[in-house]
C-alpha cells in the first residue's frame, strides 16, 4: 500500500506528515519505526494530521522510537504551514495532547506558535518524587572527568531537562542523553538540553530528544530553555536559542505564555510504501 505523505523540516528538526483528514490509516509501531529509520526515508518524528470539526485540525506526534510524543514545536510550525498554504490562511489552530496550539503564518517561510505556559511543580513534569525543580543536582561528567551537578526541569507538552554549562562541546550528549532521558527521577523519560548562555538575549544548545536522540533542533526544547533560563535570571524574556543551523525566537509575554517564531522548509511531497 501507497501513502502520499509530506517531507518538512524547522532548522533540520525533520518531519514526516502524513494527512488523516479523510481516511484514517492505522499505522502499527513498527510502520512507524520503519518510516522513520533513515536507512529507509527518516525523520526525527512522524505527525498525522487527524480531522478536528471545531478547529484546523488535531495533531498526532511519534518518536522515531514508534512512542507518542506529546509535543513537537517544530512539527507544529511545519503543519501549521501547510495549512495555512492549503487554505489560503494567516493564521492556524491545532489540537495536540499538550493542549490547542495556535499559529500565526509571517512572511519569508516564517511560522509563529504559541505554546502556552510551562509548568514547573514536580508532578507537572512530572517527576518520580517532590524535588524542587529549578535544580535536580542530577551530576553529568564532561569529556575530562570533570562533574557538573544542575539540572532544571520544565514542561512545555513533554519533559525536559536543561543544564547550563559553560562549554557544551566539553561534554559527550550521546553519552549522556540517554542516561538522564532514562533517569530514575523521570517516569515518563525526559529530553535533554545542553545550554551555554552567550548574554542575555542568546543561548546556544544541544538537544538529545526523547525517543528520537540527537536533532539539530527541538522547538520545545528551546521554549523550555528559554523558561530555565529565566528562572535562573540569565536572560531576558525574549531570547534567541541557537542550533547548530539557525536560530528559534523565544518570547515570555506578560501572562507567562511561550511564543516560538522560527523558519519552515519548503514542502516536499513524498510516496511512502508500507
Amino acid at each position: 500500500m501507497n501513502l502520499s505523505a509530506y517531507k518538512m523540516d524547522g532548522l533540520g528538526n525533520d518531519f514526516i506528515i502524513i494527512d488523516q483528514r479523510l481516511k484514517n490509516i492505522e499505522l502499527t509501531q513498527k510502520q512507524i519505526i520503519k518510516i522513520c529509520d533513515r536507512n529507509y526515508i527518516g525523520c526525527d518524528q512522524l505527525i498525522l494530521i487527524k480531522k478536528n470539526r471545531k478547529i484546523d485540525a488535531g495533531l498526532e506526534f511519534y518518536n522515531s522510537d514508534g512512542s507518542i510524543s506529546g509535543a513537537c514545536g517544530n512539527g507544529t510550525r511545519c503543519v501549521a504551514d501547510l495549512l495555512a498554504k492549503e487554505n489560503n490562511k494567516k493564521e492556524i489552530t491545532l489540537w495536540t495532547s499538550g493542549g490547542i496550539l495556535k499559529s500565526k503564518i509571517l512572511d519569508h517561510n516564517s511560522v509563529e506558535t504559541e505554546i502556552g505556559a510551562a509548568k514547573t511543580n514536580w508532578d507537572e513534569i512530572p517527576l518520580s518524587k517532590n524535588l524542587n525543580t529549578k535544580n535536580l543536582n542530577i551530576k553529568i561528567i564532561d569529556k575530562n572527568n570533570n562533574k557538573h551537578i544542575g539540572g532544571t526541569a520544565i514542561n512545555v507538552g513533554n519533559p525536559h531537562i536543561i543544564f547550563f554549562v559553560n562549554e557544551i562541546e566539553n561534554f559527550d550528549l550521546k553519552k549522556i542523553g540517554p542516561e538522564i532521558e532514562n533517569h530514575v527521577l523521570f517516569p515518563e523519560k525526559c529530553n535533554v538540553t545542553l545550554a551555554k548562555v552567550i548574554n542575555k538575549n542568546l543561548i546556544k544548545v544541544k538537544v538529545w530528544e526523547r525517543g528520537a536522540g540527537l536533532t539539530k533542533a527541538c522547538g520545545t526544547a528551546a521554549c523550555a530553555t528559554a523558561v530555565a533560563g529565566n528562572i535562573n535570571k540569565l536572560i531576558e524574556k525574549k531570547v534567541d536559542i541557537e542550533f547548530s543551523l539557525g536560530k528559534l525566537s523565544i518570547e515570555i509575554d506578560k501572562n507567562g505564555s511561550i511564543h516560538m517564531k522560527g523558519p519552515v522548509s519548503n514542502i516536499k511531497k513524498i510516496t511512502i510504501e508500507i
